[in-house]
């Protein structure tokens, strides 16, 4: 969506705070403090990254601080590659109230008792009201954060670029369309990289081969839990993957890069086609950051053999932590930052999680491409492994990924690799 004009948030704003309060009442939540005797700020732990921007959150937590002006914030803002340690290594000195997960951490985090169970505290109208969103914060049957982000990763193509270079719009609904395009592009000249990615070695690329996997047919795990990325689609991704570097398709800048080094190049108009999140829709319409406007399109993944286009799942949750002395509190804000009016009114870089959201002007007026590819990219989703140890297993994956990517290994004996591996620290 493109820049909101201060006229626009302005508008926004107008009734947010009151509505919020109307949500947080009908969850039975009280305002004010609570009573606890703790003193000092709420402190909580964000991403600066993907997701709502930091000014965003500094914009609903000064939402909250006026309708709870008895319950000051305090906010700490860190890269993704630091939220996991830092959340991890603040635990025992009780640092933060609040913390930002990612939906992959929450099994580690609900069985080291880091996080609390709000099970008792979900509205049960939630699970309609809400999009079907509610397994990302659950374990054991338990809830264990309030859903804040959810979506997978988008594909984004310069439809000038393709038309330009007489390639059909059409090409993009598969990934051998995709590659055939690429093929074009290259061939023609219209730009020397035709794709980048976020391959660097960090979660970003777990994500991208995650959705590359189910789109090959592949799969993490059997249905016993045992890592089996190794056969069928999962090998024939990663050797695709290889074979855009070899053939010059994609810039081999991308095993450095994550997701903001992507959106940079879509932008500057220098590669063609990419996945990344949804906060890139905003930032391709606004003329201070793309050189491309008008020209990227928004749209779900690409279908794969497999015969479906999966995007692998990034949720972000609002959890509590067992050192927060002030729950009521806390629960209080990460309700009121996930609330349906607070959503609503910073819709530039993430969608709802609220279903009603979407018949709303707010949400749509801007970017209507990008909640309809959302919607329709959340009927088709693939996750990553839900598994206790994931922090360390993704790396040693994140590590082997590389290892065919620079050609120091083949796909198949990196993946062979990594699954052994894989499956010690599961079982550890």
């Amino acid at each position: 969506m493109i820049s909101v004009s201060l006229q626009r948030r302005e508008f926004l704003g107008l009734g947010v705070a009151a509505g919020t309060a109307a949500f947080l009442a009908a969850c039975g939540v009280p305002g004010g403090s609570s009573g606890s005797g703790a003193t000092g700020p709420l402190r909580a732990l964000f991403m600066k990254q993907a997701g709502y921007s930091e000014s965003d959150i500094n914009a609903m937590i000064g939402a909250f601080k006026a309708a709870y002006p008895k319950v000051p914030v305090e906010a700490t803002f860190v890269a993704y590659e630091a939220l996991h340690d830092k959340i991890v290594t603040s635990a025992a000195a009780g640092k933060f109230d609040v913390v930002l997960i990612d939906g992959q951490w929450l099994t580690e985090f609900a069985t080291k008792k880091m996080i609390i169970d709000v099970t008792s505290r979900f509205k049960p109208d939630w699970k309609t009201t809400m999009l079907p969103v509610e397994e990302i914060v659950r374990y054991q049957d338990r809830d264990y954060a309030m859903p804040w982000v959810v979506g997978g990763k988008l594909f984004y193509y310069n439809k000038k670029l393709l038309a330009d270079n007489g390639v059909a719009e059409t090409d993009m609904k598969t990934w051998d369309g995709v590659l055939a395009a690429a093929r074009t592009l290259k061939k023609k000249g219209a730009v020397k990289f035709p794709f980048v990615w976020s391959w660097a070695q960090a979660e970003c690329v777990i994500v991208d081969y995650g959705s590359l996997l189910a789109a090959f047919g592949g799969r993490w795990q059997d249905d016993q839990g045992k890592f089996v990325f190794n056969t069928g689609g999962g090998v024939t991704a990663l050797e695709w993957m290889k074979s855009t570097i070899d053939e010059g398709l994609t810039d081999p800048s991308s095993l450095k890069y994550i997701e903001d080094d992507v959106k940079r190049v879509l932008l500057q108009g220098q590669a063609a086609m990419v996945l990344n999140w949804d906060y890139v829709a905003s930032a391709a319409k606004d003329p201070q950051q793309s050189k491309v406007v008008g020209d990227i399109v928004v749209t779900t993944s690409p279908i794969g053999p497999s015969g479906a286009g999966p995007a692998c799942t990034g949720s972000s949750n609002l959890a509590i932590t067992t050192g927060c002395e002030r729950v009521d509190d806390a629960w209080n804000f990460v309700t009121f930052l996930a609330s349906p009016e607070q959503q609503e009114a910073h819709p530039d870089n993430i969608t709802p999680i609220w279903a009603g959201s979407y018949s709303k002007a707010s949400v749509l007026g801007d970017n209507p491409e990008l909640a309809k590819a959302h919607g329709e990219q959340l009927k088709s989703v693939t996750d990553r492994p839900k598994v206790n140890n994931y922090n360390a297993i993704s790396q040693v994956i994140q590590q082997q990924i590389q290892a065919a990517l620079y050609g120091q290994q083949s796909p198949q004996a990196a993946l062979d690799t990594a699954v052994e591996k894989a499956n010690e620290l599961a079982t550890a």
